[in-house]
């Protein structure tokens, strides 16, 4: 498996795993809107020519925010999702993101668990933010610090 910048060709594949995934999904002109916007970035994880999975996020530097993760339901229980997250969390560092937030469903125990173990906290509830079923959004975010002990160390 390998994980890369989506591209409108994906759409094909990637429309039907949002729509099998989300209640409210996003739109093919959704997708090629941020797509096609220097703001946007999605990775899809990719094998064999198959799409497995994609993430999103809407860059307004120094922050981010995650819109769609989502993997293929047959293809669920492989890392895929963490792949992704962990992927995402490096590309957007390298464009210069110091914060990522995201919303998940407060019913979505897998998602808040991979969130939580890649670093994300919550630090708020938007009420009814979900439709079909309306439900509350945790509000989690993340910090990308740059800064490790090699580069502290010169300052000792």
């Amino acid at each position: 498996m390998m994980i890369r910048e989506m591209q409108i060709g994906d759409l094909d594949q990637v429309v039907p795993i949002e729509a099998a995934n989300f209640s409210t999904p996003w739109s093919r002109q959704d997708f090629a809107t941020y797509l096609e916007r220097e703001e946007g970035l999605f990775l899809a994880a990719e094998e064999d020519g198959e799409i497995l999975g994609y993430i999103g996020v809407i860059l307004v530097a120094p922050e981010g925010d995650i819109t769609n993760v989502s993997v293929k339901e047959a293809s669920r229980g492989r890392g895929i999702g963490r792949a992704l997250v962990e992927a995402m969390l490096k590309s957007t560092r390298e464009r210069g993101v110091h914060t990522l937030f995201l919303e998940v469903r407060k019913s979505n125990a897998p998602a808040i668990c991979l969130y939580s173990d890649e670093g994300f906290e919550q630090i708020g509830i938007r009420k009814n933010y979900y439709e079909a079923p309306v439900e509350d959004a945790l509000i989690m975010r993340r910090a990308l610090s740059q800064r490790n002990g090699q580069n502290c160390a010169n300052l000792l």
